[in-house]
């Protein structure tokens, strides 16, 4: 997202590469000094490899998740067994929010999925459409950073939950229980309709001010 907002900011590309050359430079230094001296810095990388390793098997604790996944979305339908019927949210760790779109499914079937999806797209249009009316750049920048991570994790979570991706531990925005990821998603949804509502009252500012008025005043 940081590299999204500068290149829509007018950052040079040729920076942005020098950026993503050292950032990538950095990143293997860090795990190769990780897979060096594992005891020395406590690290998620042993995490990482382990996600992309059960990923490309059959077998472990996240495959696991991921087969009850899919056997939840497979039993939905088209108009699944109905709210609060699910059988796989008893087996399915966190069916209550990193698998939650699996359960929709399940409840409401591929209607319910696709209705999901279509709202996130939904959400997506209108921040676009926020951050073209903006009335500045900064504005603009402030929409598009807060507002695009939130589909953009959206997307993440119902990919983990159909096997598009390996599991990641995202939260589905705005439907999955939580305590701080619901929070700050909040937060960069108020960020945006703060946006919204400046744009709006200035458009009416504009509408108020009659010609014939401010002739009047100025006389």
């Amino acid at each position: 997202m940081i590299l999204l907002v500068a290149y829509i900011g007018g950052y040079p590309l040729k920076y942005i590469g020098y950026i993503l050359g050292i950032g990538m430079f950095a990143l293997l230094f860090f795990v190769l000094v990780a897979k060096a001296f594992p005891d020395a810095m406590p690290n998620r990388v042993h995490t990482w490899q382990n996600r992309l390793e059960n990923f490309s098997k059959t077998e472990g604790a996240e495959n696991y998740q991921v087969e009850k996944a899919k056997i939840a979305i497979a039993t939905g339908g088209l108009v699944g067994k109905g709210p609060g019927k699910s059988v796989q949210k008893n087996f399915l760790p966190q069916s209550s929010s990193d698998f939650i779109y699996a359960i929709i499914v399940e409840e409401y079937g591929l209607v319910g999925a696709l209705l999901v999806v279509f709202i996130y797209l939904l959400l997506l249009f209108r921040i676009l459409i926020t951050a073209k009316k903006a009335n500045t750049i900064f504005a603009t920048l402030m929409v598009i950073g807060v507002g695009i991570p939130i589909v953009f994790q959206a997307l993440i979570n119902m990919a983990v939950a159909v096997n598009i991706l390996p599991v990641t531990g995202q939260t589905l925005p705005l439907i999955s229980s939580g305590g701080t990821s619901i929070w700050m998603t909040c937060f960069a949804i108020g960020m945006i309709l703060s946006v919204s509502a400046s744009k709006n009252e200035t458009e009416e500012t504009i509408l108020d001010d009659n010609p014939l008025d401010i002739l009047h005043e100025t006389i």
